[in-house]
């Protein structure tokens, strides 16, 4: 692991990811310090996360949709990511998607912005929801064929940081499967960044924005834990066994 890398210097950053607040989970730390830096930083989202509700939710489609834009809208602005685009998947259904079409999409992206590094999702989805787990195929598949390939890191979580969270989170309320999470080693790491408490707090804030996704959750932790939560950002790097060519 790199120096530059376990202080959060990824250079400039592209980040892969399924729904809105995916991103502030996983990089929101890292994203604004690159912003701060003076870094490029996008984001491609896959779907507009309309299925992110609870099941009796009364409002049609369009307005969860609507919702979940102006929610991700807010909490970019918090980070400072100016450059933002949406593939318009449906949630739920990524995996249904011919796995060339979305390839095809990012590599313009990837050329056009050519991002140092390129931050998703690894082959279990961090939760094994299927559309972490195609978006991040896609990614991967997108960054093997880019003229310039940019490194490639997935999200991880360490044993120690997975205990915490389970013991004060619901897993039916994030894991998609009753199959235990994957962990990496902290010693196994690409990046293990910590963000000090000017970036946790901005972090924080910008999970606040999407509150139809964060209400429940913080309720759950509360908040100072939920913060806490929030600190560390983890990659891993791919390996052989990680979607074999």
């Amino acid at each position: 692991m790199s120096e530059k890398q376990d202080a959060g210097d990824l250079g400039s950053i592209l980040g892969v990811f399924a729904h809105p607040d995916d991103e502030a989970y996983l990089a929101g730390a890292l994203m604004a310090r690159a912003v701060d830096a003076g870094r490029r930083v996008s984001l491609v989202t896959a779907t507009r996360g309309e299925l992110g509700f609870p099941a009796d939710d009364p409002r049609p489609i369009e307005r969860r949709m609507a919702i979940r834009e102006t929610e991700l809208e807010c909490c970019l602005e918090v980070l400072g990511v100016a450059e933002h685009v949406w593939l318009d998947y449906p949630d739920g259904g990524c995996a249904d998607v011919p796995v060339e079409e979305p390839v095809a999409r990012l590599l313009p992206i990837l050329e056009e912005v050519q991002p140092d590094t390129v931050l998703t999702f690894g082959p279990d989805g961090g939760t094994y929801h299927a559309d972490h787990i195609a978006t991040g195929r896609w990614a991967t598949l997108a960054c093997r064929a880019a003229a310039r390939p940019p490194s490639l890191l997935y999200a991880a979580n360490t044993p120690e940081w997975l205990e915490r969270f389970l013991s004060v989170i619901d897993a039916g309320d994030v894991m998609m499967s009753a199959e235990a999470p994957i962990t990496t080693p902290i010693d196994e790491l690409a990046v293990r960044f910590v963000a000090d408490d000017g970036l946790v707090d901005r972090k924080l804030a910008a999970l606040l924005c999407q509150a139809s996704q964060t209400e429940r959750i913080v309720q759950q932790a509360g908040v100072e834990e939920y913060r806490e939560l929030l600190r560390a950002e983890y990659y891993r790097a791919p390996t052989a066994d990680d979607w074999p060519a």
